[in-house]
C-alpha cells in the first residue's frame, strides 16, 4: 500500500520493512503487506551461517516458499554481515568471504530480486567482485549500506566504491540514519548521488505528547528532502512505542494488529504533508534529469507541439506585457498621446503570443501602436495569418521574412523579441538581434535590453551517467537542457555560488562582436569532499528597466517554466576537497556560419580538458 497518492516523488511512495532471517518469510511478508509496507528487506542467508566454498548442502531456504512475482516485486535481499573479502591478514576469511558473496549474489539473481543490499562499501577486493557481478548479473541492482553520523566520512567510502565500479548506474547507496545526523551541509551532498533508499531504525524515533512515534525535526527535514527526490524508506528494528488505545486504523479496517503500524502511519504522514506541486510541475515531471538537446531555431522550424508547450507559460507573457506597457508609457508621456502612434515590431513572432501581449499592453497604456509581426517559419505564418484575419483585424502587419534580411518600411520605436535560450545567448539571440537593430530608431527600445548568463559547478551522478551511457566524446561535448532534480551545487550558497559569464546588451556595440571568454574561480563549500560532474547554467534577462525574467535560482521568476537550466558535462568527474578552488574557463566562439562554446573545469593541480574545440561536437548553425 503506497504511502500516499502523490506522483511527483516517484518510487518514494513505496516503503519497506527490514525483517530477520529466522522469521516465517511467507507469514511475515503477508503481515507486512497488510500493515501497509510494499516490500520486505530480508537476509538471503542466516547471518551467522559461515560456510566454506565447498559446502555441499542447501545453504538457505527454498525459492518455492514464494512465487516468482513475490520474490521480484516484494523482496529486497541483503548479504551476510560477516562477509569481508578485504579482511586484513586473514586469507582464510578472505577466501571464504569471496565464495560466500558470489554465492549469495548469484542466489539473489536466481530469485530475480530487484536489488540486493551489501552491509558496507568494503575495500578493493569487494569492489572487484561487485564489478564482476555488475557485468554478469545484469537484471539486478546492487545497493550498499552507508551509515550516516559515524566518526568517519561515510561519503568517502561510497565515493571510493563508486569510482572503482566506474560509476555504474546499477550501484546505489542506501543511507542508514541513527539517532544523530551529520550537519545539514554534509547531508546535502547526497542530493546529487544515486541514493536508492533510507533505512530509518525505530530507535531514531521519539515520542510525542500523545504517545505516538515521531522523528526529530532534523530527521524529518532530511527525510522529506530525500522523499522529494524519489528515495524509498525502509523501517528497521523492533517496535519501541505503544500508542494509547492501540492501533485505531487497524481496528477500523479489521486488519491483524501490527505493532509497526504507527511507524508506517507516521512515514505516510511525512510523505503526504510534503509541499504540493505547483501548477506547472506535473508537466515538468517527465523532464526531471532528462537530457534534451537545445533548440536550433535558425536551422530548424519549430513544430506546433513545441510552440504549444511554450505558450502555456502565462507568467512569461504577462512579464513581457508589463515590460511593453512600461516602455509605451515612457515612449509616449501622458498628454502627448493624441496623434502619436508607436511603432512596435515583434521579431520572431512564432504563433503570436508576444504580439497578443503587446496589443494588451497598448490597450492598458491607452497608447496607439502600429504593430509588425516578423516570422521566418512558414508553418507559423499560417497561424499568424489566421490570427491577423480573425483577432487582430487591421492592428498587425504580418511580415513573412527572416529578421536579419528584412528591409523595414519604417523604423521601430520598440523592438520586442523572444529569442532567449537556457543560457541566454545559446539560441543566437545576439546574432539575430544584431541583424534587426538596423531598423530600430536612434534611442529606440529593445525588449529585452540585456541578458547575462551564469554558471556554477555541480555534482549530479544521474546526468553524468546518462551522458556516459552514449560511450562517445560527442555527448560529453554537448550542452543539454535539463530540469535539474538530483543535484548539488559545489560552491557557496545563494548569490555567491553563481558567477556572471556573458552579458549582451541591445542596442550594443557597433560593429558587433559576440565572441566572449571568461575565467571563474569557485571555492568549494564545506564540509567534506564531493565530486564535480559538470556545470549548471542559467540566465537573467532585463526586459525593460526593472522588469526581469530569470531562471537563476537566486532571482528566479516565480511560476515560470518556459526555460530549464543548461548542463555542460565534463568527460572525467573529479573529487573536490573541502575549501579547494574550482576554475572554470569558457569561450563563446563563432566562425564558418556557426556559434559554439568551449569549456574546461579544473581543480588545483588537476587541469581539465578543453571540451568541444572548434565546435567539433556541438555548434549552433547561423
Amino acid at each position: 500500500m503506497p504511502l500516499g497518492s502523490r506522483t511527483d516523488c516517484g518510487d518514494a511512495r513505496f516503503c519497506g520493512v527490514e525483517v530477520a532471517f529466522a522469521c516465517d518469510i511467507v507469514d511475515t511478508l503477508q503481515r507486512s503487506l497488510l500493515c501497509g509496507f510494499d516490500f520486505v528487506l530480508a537476509p538471503l542467508v542466516h547471518p551467522r551461517f559461515r560456510r566454506g566454498p565447498d559446502y555441499p548442502g542447501a545453504f538457505t531456504r527454498s525459492d518455492l516458499l514464494l512465487t516468482a512475482s513475490q520474490w521480484s516485486g516484494q523482496v529486497v535481499g541483503s548479504t551476510s554481515p560477516w562477509i569481508n573479502p578485504d579482511a586484513p591478514q586473514d586469507t582464510a576469511l578472505r577466501s571464504q568471504s569471496e565464495a560466500a558473496l558470489r554465492q549469495e549474489l548469484h542466489w539473489a539473481a536466481h530469485l530475480s530480486l530487484q536489488a540486493c543490499i551489501l552491509p558496507g562499501a568494503g575495500g578493493p577486493n569487494q569492489a572487484r567482485i561487485l564489478n564482476q557481478a555488475l557485468l554478469t548479473l545484469t537484471g539486478m541492482a546492487l545497493w550498499v549500506r552507508v551509515r550516516l553520523g559515524g566518526p568517519e566520512d561515510a561519503w568517502e567510502e561510497w565515493n571510493t566504491l563508486r569510482f572503482a565500479c566506474a560509476h555504474s548506474t546499477r550501484l546505489g547507496a542506501v543511507l542508514e540514519v541513527g539517532a544523530q545526523l551529520p550537519s545539514e551541509a554534509s547531508l546535502a551532498r547526497w542530493s546529487g548521488e544515486n541514493v536508492k533508499a533510507i533505512v530509518v531504525p525505530t530507535h531514531a524515533f521519539t515520542t510525542n505528547k500523545r504517545g505516538y512515534p515521531v522523528l526529530p525535526k532534523k530527521h524529518q527535514a532530511f527525510l522529506t528532502s530525500m522523499l522529494k527526490l524519489g528515495v524509498q524508506v525502509v523501517l528497521r528494528g523492533a517496535p519501541r512505542h505503544t500508542p494509547p488505545g492501540g492501533d485505531e486504523s487497524d481496528a477500523g479496517l479489521k486488519l491483524p494488529s501490527n505493532p509497526l503500524r504507527p511507524y508506517w502511519e507516521y512515514l505516510s504522514f511525512l510523505f503526504r504533508k510534503g509541499e504540493i506541486a505547483a501548477e506547472q510541475q506535473p508537466a515538468e515531471l517527465a523532464y526531471r534529469d532528462f537530457l534534451q538537446s537545445p533548440l536550433q531555431p535558425l536551422q530548424d522550424n519549430l513544430e506546433s507541439q513545441t510552440y504549444e508547450v511554450f505558450e502555456r507559460d502565462a507568467t512569461k507573457y504577462n512579464t513581457y506585457e508589463e515590460a511593453v506597457y512600461c516602455a509605451l508609457l515612457d515612449r509616449v508621456p501622458a498628454g502627448s498621446e493624441e496623434g502619436t502612434a508607436t511603432v512596435v515590431m515583434v521579431v520572431g513572432a512564432g504563433r503570436g503570443p508576444i504580439v497578443a501581449a503587446c496589443l494588451a499592453a497598448a490597450q492598458r497604456a491607452k497608447r496607439a501602436v502600429r504593430m509588425y509581426a516578423v516570422e521566418k517559419n512558414p508553418n507559423a505564418i499560417v497561424t499568424l495569418s489566421h490570427r491577423v484575419e480573425t483577432e487582430w483585424q487591421g492592428k498587425v502587419t504580418l511580415v513573412p521574412a527572416d529578421m536579419r534580411e528584412w528591409q523595414a518600411s519604417e523604423p521601430a520605436d520598440i523592438l520586442v523579441s523572444e529569442l532567449l535560450g537556457s543560457f541566454g545567448d545559446n539560441e543566437l539571440s545576439p546574432e539575430c538581434l544584431d541583424g534587426a537593430m538596423r531598423f530600430l530608431k536612434p534611442g529606440g527600445i529593445s525588449i529585452p535590453s540585456s541578458y547575462t548568463s551564469f554558471l556554477h559547478p555541480v555534482t549530479t551522478h544521474k546526468l553524468w551517467t546518462d551522458v556516459a551511457a552514449y560511450r562517445d566524446t560527442e555527448h560529453f561535448e554537448t550542452p543539454f537542457v535539463v530540469k535539474f532534480h538530483r543535484f548539488h551545487t559545489l560552491a557557496e550558497p545563494q548569490a555567491r555560488c553563481l558567477s556572471a559569464v556573458f552579458t549582451f546588451e541591445h542596442p550594443g556595440q557597433q560593429p558587433p562582436d559576440n565572441r566572449r571568454s571568461i575565467s571563474l574561480v569557485f571555492k568549494a563549500a564545506p564540509p567534506g569532499t564531493t565530486v564535480c560532474h559538470g556545470l549548471a547554467g542559467y540566465f537573467d534577462a532585463k526586459l525593460y528597466k526593472d522588469v526581469h525574467l530569470s531562471i537563476r535560482p537566486s532571482t528566479l521568476t516565480p511560476k515560470m517554466f518556459s526555460w530549464f537550466p543548461i548542463y555542460f558535462p565534463i568527460k572525467e568527474p573529479f573529487v573536490v576537497s573541502q575549501g579547494s578552488e574550482i576554475r572554470v574557463d569558457m569561450w563563446r566562439c563563432d566562425g564558418n556560419h556557426k556559434v559554439w562554446y568551449e569549456w574546461s573545469v579544473s581543480c588545483g593541480a588537476l587541469r581539465g580538458a578543453i571540451h568541444n574545440p572548434n565546435g567539433r561536437s556541438y555548434a549552433v548553425g547561423l
